[in-house]
């Protein structure tokens, strides 16, 4: 049988935890951030934990993860 792909779109975004979770940055902190508040690209900064109904769509992106 052949090897699955992994969709390399979605590596490069996302991570696995150690517990399984997978992890990944917050959009919208490239560039126009002078209209931005400093509250709301402070809140950005941070990595956010994708929901539980997401999951198993991410896992057949990433198979091998």
């Amino acid at each position: 049988m052949a090897k699955m792909k992994t969709r390399k779109s979605a590596a490069k975004r996302f991570k696995k935890t150690g517990t399984g979770k997978f992890k990944y940055k917050s959009q919208g902190t490239r560039h126009i951030l002078t209209k931005k508040s400093a509250k709301r690209k402070r809140k950005l900064r941070h990595t956010a934990v994708i929901s539980k109904a997401e999951v198993p769509r991410l896992r057949k992106l990433l198979p091998y993860m």
